[in-house]
């Protein structure tokens, strides 16, 4: 199977998600920029989900450049991803509203959770469908930096309840880590097609 039409069904989720993302800014009644300060967290939440959305499409998108076939397993993994990506716009317009109330701070950490986890299996389903010498297996090797945002992650919701801003600045530095696409697969792929 090709890997064309998973890459096209994903890359038309991710604009939906980032357009319904965009939609829960509300427009100001007012005409100064006073009437924007109370936007200010909600496009602030908007901002930083945004960031993870974009992060986690280059990053798909250069995962899956790296494989040479899809089936049914990669398929189903893509589809877990692209459920917890589907909830980033609730988790974010929760969050964004509640200004950081505990409870909606740990929701939108929990959801960046289970993005991170659903990233992580359709990772390791695309490494076992390539086999053992795979340029994306030799690419991630023992993928430490997304153990780390998973380790992040995990800390991140409980301390929700002590010092929401705390999560928060975790989520931020998680971003910061991912921020430049995966630079390991673009070198695998690069010198895949050098050695051909």
């Amino acid at each position: 199977m090709t890997k064309g039409r998973l890459e096209a069904f994903s890359d038309g989720v991710i604009a939906i998600l980032i357009t319904i993302m965009v939609l829960e800014l509300k427009v100001p009644h007012g005409a100064d920029l006073a009437a924007l300060r109370p936007l200010v967290p909600t496009g602030l939440t908007y901002l930083l989900s945004y960031v993870f959305v974009g992060i986690y499409w280059s990053n798909h998108h250069h995962m899956l450049h790296a494989a040479d076939h899809v089936d049914g397993a990669v398929l189903w993994a893509n589809l877990h991803l692209l459920f917890w990506l589907s909830l980033v716009p609730f988790a974010t317009g929760w969050m964004g509203e509640n200004h950081l109330a505990p409870v909606p701070t740990a929701g939108y950490g929990v959801v960046l959770l289970f993005c991170a986890v659903s990233y992580t299996v359709l990772q390791q389903t695309l490494i076992a469908r390539q086999g053992p010498h795979s340029r994306l297996r030799e690419a991630v090797r023992h993928d430490g930096k997304g153990k780390a945002s998973l380790a992040m992650y995990a800390a991140a919701v409980p301390l929700a309840f002590v010092a929401s801003w705390a999560s928060v600045a975790i989520y931020v530095a998680v971003a910061l880590m991912w921020l430049v696409p995966d630079r390991r697969i673009e070198r695998a792929i690069t010198g895949a097609e050098h050695r051909s």
